[in-house]
């Protein structure tokens, strides 16, 4: 369960009665397909016939330069979380951070998703005794590549929800 109990009116929509404007809700979709993406070589490689993880991060894309209705965007994260459940380990893992990234448009909080399901993959890929490094190296990946607007919303959240998110986001 990567979603807090109490939402955080910084990450709901103007339009369902937060603060989070159409602009960063974009952002933040980029970002969370940006981290999947940087994963998705796990799961590519071990079942490269499977198109779904990479049709979700087409899709959530298309929905930033709003090509992509919202609802399209989240039915192809679901059929990316499809391709992961038979998986195991770092393709399960990344198939999921696809799934997450695509369902951001839906919930703007399951950018942490793609960004948690991202690290647990390369954990699981990393070699033994090697985990938490690699953890650690993908996670300054992931805050370097955080856009300015909404870099430090991103971080506060990351420490408001490591907890949930496996404890990942602890540097």
């Amino acid at each position: 369960m990567i979603l807090p109990p109490v939402r955080d009116p910084r990450m709901v929509t103007v339009r369902r009665g937060g603060t989070l404007a159409d602009d960063d809700h974009r952002l933040l979709a980029l970002w969370a397909a940006e981290c999947a993406e940087h994963v998705l070589p796990l799961v590519e490689t071990e079942v490269p016939g499977d198109a779904r993880p990479r049709a979700a991060l087409a899709a959530v894309r298309g929905w930033a330069r709003g090509e992509v209705r919202m609802m399209d965007s989240r039915a192809a994260g679901g059929h990316a979380m499809g391709a992961a459940r038979p998986l195991r380990g770092a393709p399960r893992f990344a198939a999921y951070a696809a799934g997450q990234a695509a369902c951001v448009p839906h919930v703007a909080e399951h950018d942490l998703g793609a960004a948690a399901y991202a690290l647990k993959a390369v954990v699981a890929a990393a070699p033994a005794g090697a985990g938490d490094r690699e953890r650690l190296r993908e996670l300054a990946w992931q805050r370097a590549h955080l856009p300015d607007e909404v870099r430090d919303l991103v971080l506060e959240d990351m420490v408001r929800r490591d907890e949930l998110c496996w404890s990942l986001f602890s540097s």
